[in-house]
This record gives C-alpha cells, structure tokens and sequence, in this order.
C-alpha cells in the first residue's frame, strides 16, 4: 500500500503522552480489560462529527460503551439482503454477541448530515441526488423523518430534522427481530438523545410527554 504514510508526529507525540501518563496510571485495568473481554453495558450509536465526544459527556471509562458513529448517527431499517451494512452488523453484535442492556441513539445540533438531507429534499443539493453519493444514499433514511416536518418553517425544520433522525432510528432499530425479542423480553432498553453541543444540554424522547425534554 504506496498511499500510506507515517502518522502525523503532532499525533505522536499525544500518544506518548497518554502512554506515559494515564496508561501508565492505570495499567491493571487496561490489562485486566484486554485479557478478560468487553462487556459493555450500553451501546450509543452516534454522528462521526468532531464535535460530539460520547465518553465525555458520560464521563465513561473504557469498557463501558460499545460506539458506533455514521454520518448524522442514523440506523437503517432490518434489510439482510447481502449488502454491506456496517450499522445494521453493529447493533447485531452489541445485541447478540455482547448483550448490552440499553441502545443509545445519540443526535446533535448542527447536523451536517441533517442539513444535507434537508438540502436534498428542498432540491437544494443536486449532487446528492446522484446514486454514486454515498452520503446522499445514506440520508435517504432520513426521507421519512423530513416528510413529517417539511411543512413547518425555515427557523424551525432543522431542529426538527435532528429530532427525527433520532427518532426514525428508533424505530428502524425495533424492524430488527432481535432488537424487538431483547426489548420484550425487558433484556434490552432505547433511548433517544439529541445534544445541544453549543450550549451543553442534553434532551431525551419521553413517549409519555411526545416530545423532547431536557434531563
């Protein structure tokens, strides 16, 4: 492989750093988790962007979230047609393999990936109607979600788009047969946050009250 190249020494030298100090500090532990196995609790499926650090905001140890991350934090709907799907394999082993107790879709503010599903369904971004994006494919989850909240106005869609892209992968997750047995078996519980990365807040989807509240 001619393409690739030394890592940055920025990135380097953040490594020794680390090494040296906060694995140095607790060594035991790494070691116990590497000889013993993961076993996660929870599973957060959450957007790739920069700006979203899941075991920040939970303050989690290592060993205590089984991470996912896609564009915009997106679950697809149960398809096992042979394609690849990265998401879909994920939430099979967290669920079948790891039996994780919870499902944690995690959304955010300023979704790139939700403001290009937007663009794309106002027929503002032409270039993710072509069937070779990749990102515009994988927005098509989201095309129910905008549906419902394409009526409401300029100032208030977005923020409506990033509840949705929570809530249409809750509901894409219980199209998966053994998501839906976990959660009838009370083995397995979702939830649904979206994060106020800007200002620091934290909402989550309570059913009873329809709608995003603050924690």
């Amino acid at each position: 492989m001619d393409a690739a190249r030394p890592l940055p020494s920025y990135l380097i030298s953040r490594f020794h750093g680390w090494r040296a100090t906060t694995y140095q500090d607790n060594k035991a532990w790494y070691r116990r988790l590497a000889e013993s196995g993961q076993h996660p609790r929870a599973m957060v499926i959450s957007c790739c962007d920069s700006r979203v650090h899941v075991t920040s905001i939970f303050g989690a140890d290592e060993g205590e979230f089984f991470i996912h991350r896609n564009i915009a934090g997106l679950v697809p709907p149960y398809t096992p047609d042979g394609e690849r799907h990265g998401t879909s394999a994920a939430v099979e082993y967290a669920v079948t393999s790891l039996g994780v107790a919870h499902i944690v879709v995690l959304g955010h503010s300023s979704c790139g990936g939700v403001k290009g599903c937007h663009d794309m369904c106002t027929g503002h971004a032409p270039q993710l109607e072509e069937k070779t994006s990749f990102v515009g494919r994988w927005m098509d989850i989201l095309r129910p979600g905008f549906d419902r909240v394409a009526h409401l106005g300029k100032d208030d869609i977005l923020r409506a788009l990033e509840h949705q892209a929570v809530l249409v992968s809750l509901e894409n997750l219980m199209t998966f047969p053994f998501v839906a047995d976990a959660v009838r078996d009370e083995k397995l519980t979702i939830h649904g946050l979206w994060n106020n990365t800007g200002e620091g807040e934290l909402q989550q989807f309570d059913p009873a009250r329809g709608g995003f509240v603050n924690v």
